[in-house]
């Protein structure tokens, strides 16, 4: 697969999120996600998204168990910042309690250091520049290569960038949510960050094969504004047109979404997920996909950016309604 770098950091230019195998998507089988990591690598997939935030920890044992005999293969990205406990859901990047959320990542993952450590989401409880200088301490430690961003705004951006080297911002990007062009993709290139798209597939609505019927409990997307059903009719029926664009070039609808963003620069690094097995190949084809300049016409006529509907849904993040004019 073609090699990207993320502000210095090479890896594949598809990675692999591993999110849904343990949350958001309602109950999932841990052999089968273990397999779906390992199918990833198989297909050439180096880079791996996880956070200690994902299960409670229960992702990041599961990366470690699929990558074990396997580490000089993998790029491994994780976050802290998000917190989950017996009160629910909170922010904590205190520059105090930075080493030992690392350390505790480190022993659930089975690693000694991390590629790619991010700052899940930015507390307002504190200094940006102090997490951000304890984050450089792992460095220094050894512990962690390289320091991202995830959910920032482009003024948290500058501000990290002044104490320390950023290799990557993660944020939500895809046909169907395309505002962080306005300000988060401009800015985190002017830091020399290469940019990683999650949910590149719309959660799912750019596949073309969102599940009949009602979602599954514990699914979030049932609260999602661009699944509710007067915005979803009107989604869907743009990802009708994308199908039929899909169809003429010989590629699936959601193959012809992570070509897209992949078209959009050498810095792009998307990172779908998925259970099964046969779609995280598809997902990982997609890299060898090189779409032309009157593909990249006909996806803009058809599925224009002003045409979706429906804000999403994002836990302390940055930029969650849409922009208009």
């Amino acid at each position: 697969m073609e090699q990207r770098i993320l502000g210095g950091l090479t890896c594949s230019a598809m990675g692999f999120g591993c999110m849904g195998l343990s949350q958001a998507y309602g109950p999932a089988d841990e052999d089968a996600s273990v397999a779906a990591i390992r199918t990833a690598l198989d297909a050439g997939v180096t880079l791996l998204d996880t956070a200690m935030s994902y299960g409670g920890g229960h992702n990041e044992r599961l990366v470690g168990r699929a990558i074990a005999g396997r580490r000089d293969e993998v790029v491994v990205a994780t976050k802290f910042g998000i917190v989950r406990g017996d009160r629910g859901v909170s922010l904590d990047a205190h520059p105090d309690r930075v080493a030992g959320y690392c350390d505790a990542s480190l022993k659930r993952l089975g690693v000694d250091v991390i590629d790619l450590y991010y700052l899940h989401r930015v507390d307002p409880e504190v200094p940006l520049a102090d997490t951000i200088g304890a984050m450089a301490a792992l460095v220094e430690a050894g512990k962690v290569r390289h320091l991202g961003l995830s959910e920032v705004s482009p003024a948290q951006i500058d501000a990290a960038r002044a104490v320390h080297p950023i290799a990557a911002v993660e944020f939500e990007w895809s046909l169907s949510w395309r505002e962080p062009e306005d300000d988060v993709v401009p800015a985190a290139r002017a830091a020399g960050a290469g940019l990683v798209p999650y949910s590149p597939l719309g959660r799912g609505l750019l596949t073309g094969k969102l599940p009949a019927g009602p979602f599954a409990p514990g699914d979030f997307r049932a609260a999602d504004g661009r699944f509710a059903p007067d915005a979803l009719d009107r989604n869907l029926t743009l990802v009708a047109e994308l199908t039929r664009i899909a169809g003429r070039l010989g590629v699936t609808t959601g193959q012809l979404a992570l070509a897209w963003l992949l078209a959009r620069g050498p810095d792009v690094v998307p990172i779908p997920g998925t259970r099964n097995h046969a779609r995280v190949t598809e997902n990982a084809a997609a890299a060898g996909i090189a779409l032309a300049e009157d593909d990249l016409t006909a996806l803009a006529a058809a599925a224009p950016r002003e045409a979706w509907t429906g804000d999403r849904r994002s836990f302390a993040a940055h930029g969650t309604t849409r922009t208009t004019g």
